[in-house]
């Protein structure tokens, strides 16, 4: 089946907020989130809670991270986010407690159905348990539950889920 982009249409997706809060989070998030220079964690918990995500404590946000919809987001106590994070929340993100997502990690809660002309987007949670690492360079795929103790090698591709206390690594993931 050949996709046709005139015929793809997102009508259908609740956004989950109104266009005027998601223009605000824009604003806040290139002051707060997309700078070159440090902004204290702090200020960043602060911004998502006021945009509706619900966050812990002790949380590190480090510098350049991307999150749309933080309305869609629960962060657990103790967790630390890396550089250059991208949490595309087009659905719910759950990261449980004492948990690494690294460096340039991608948690994509959506894609498409390329099996349709339209093209329909398609999207499912990420589910990420406590005591979970999540290696630099990685790409959570739509649906994922990274289950308690589990980890993900960098640069890996998960496209299914992970057994508590499982490693996995490669593309696609494979457990180790």
């Amino acid at each position: 089946m050949m996709i046709d982009l005139k015929k793809y249409s997102s009508d259908n997706y609740e956004r989950g907020a109104s266009r005027m809060k998601e223009c605000a989070w824009w604003v806040t998030r290139s002051l707060l989130f997309a700078p070159w220079f440090p902004v204290p964690s702090l200020l960043k918990v602060i911004a998502l809670r006021i945009f509706g995500a619900n966050v812990g404590i002790q949380v590190v946000i480090r510098g350049r991270v991307n999150i749309t919809m933080p309305w869609r987001l629960w962060i657990g106590d103790y967790v630390w986010i890396g550089d250059e994070v991208m949490i595309l929340s087009l659905n719910d993100v759950r990261i449980g407690s004492n948990t690494c997502i690294s460096q340039r990690s991608f948690l994509c809660t959506g894609s498409h159905d390329f099996s349709k002309e339209s093209f329909g987007l398609v999207t499912a949670p990420i589910e990420i348990g406590n005591s979970c690492w999540i290696g630099a360079s990685s790409f959570i795929s739509p649906g994922v539950i990274m289950n308690q103790g589990s980890r993900c090698l960098a640069g890996a591709v998960v496209v299914k889920s992970v057994a508590s206390g499982a490693t996995v690594g490669g593309v696609p993931a494979r457990e180790l």
